[in-house]
């Protein structure tokens, strides 16, 4: 009996699951910035490793997607590109759109990829989506270098409205991470959902102006084509760089609107499913 009394005076933690929102792990996302940065190299380094090339496929990609387009589109086809170069037309939308792309696809598989991670130490899981969007930052700082050279190249130089890039880079992130936070969360409990974005990723490119002007799209349809976020980018950064493409206009507010709703509630979604999240996995 005696024995039964210390036991029972011994103090004990009760751990619940939090509801509704909890508290967002704000404070927990600065507090991890090393593991952030860790695991954006990581697997920068990963992506690469066991390449002959390494690296160098960072400016490929948008390289030979260039000069396929210009191939079809702008040597067959014969579609026009606002007046300049082709290949510097349809490479300035590839850098951005690339960016949007992978960035996606990394980012939706991220839980299922972490699982060795995730199963065995706590930080805050968001953490995982949002280093591929930095390590996508990276790979979009190096094939700029290649726009720079094409620039020069062609006599071509920024206005002005290069102070314009910045936030269209934030609009395409934010974007991005909206996209995942709401599918990362559902794939792990459903994997094809992974192959049905990286699908309808692929068809959504040729409903955004990246290898086309966006002034083919006749003007009736024109305001429902301007829905799509990344219209705003890819034409954000002709606009920004080349002194074509469409300037900021206040239709524009709707679909930062609707991306703002979209990374809220992602936010929601992924912070009520993260705490069945191992379970699943």
């Amino acid at each position: 009996m005696i024995g039964t009394k210390k036991i029972n005076k011994l103090p004990h933690t009760q751990i619940l699951p939090p509801k509704g929102w909890g508290e967002f792990p704000l404070r927990e996302l600065w507090e991890y910035r090393e593991l952030l940065w860790f695991l954006t190299t990581r697997d920068i380094k990963a992506r690469y490793r066991q390449m002959a090339l390494g690296p160098l496929w960072v400016l490929l990609n948008p390289v030979v997607h260039m000069i396929v387009f210009s191939v079809i589109f702008g040597g067959l086809a014969q579609l026009p590109s606002d007046g300049l170069p082709y290949p510097l037309f349809t490479y300035t939308a590839l850098l951005p759109w690339n960016y949007f792309l992978g960035t996606t696809n990394g980012s939706v598989g991220s839980l299922v990829h972490q699982l060795g991670l995730i199963s065995k130490v706590y930080f805050p899981r968001i953490i995982i989506p949002i280093s591929a969007l930095f390590g996508g930052l990276i790979d979009l700082m190096i094939a700029f270098l290649v726009l720079i050279a094409m620039m020069i190249y062609y006599g071509i130089m920024p206005s002005w409205n290069l102070w314009v890039l910045p936030f269209y880079v934030l609009f395409a992130s934010a974007t991005a991470l909206s996209i995942s936070l709401w599918c990362a969360a559902i794939v792990v409990r459903f994997r094809d959902i992974k192959d049905i974005i990286s699908y309808g990723l692929s068809i959504l490119m040729y409903a955004t102006p990246v290898a086309y002007s966006a002034s083919l799209v006749p003007e009736r349809w024109l305001w429902l084509y301007q829905l799509n976020p990344m219209y705003w980018v890819i034409e954000g950064w002709r606009w920004g760089l080349l002194g074509s493409g469409q300037a900021p206009q206040p239709f524009m507010l709707v679909s930062v609107v609707m991306v703002i709703i979209l990374l809220i509630s992602g936010i929601w979604i992924f912070h009520r499913e993260e705490r069945t999240i191992v379970d699943w996995l």
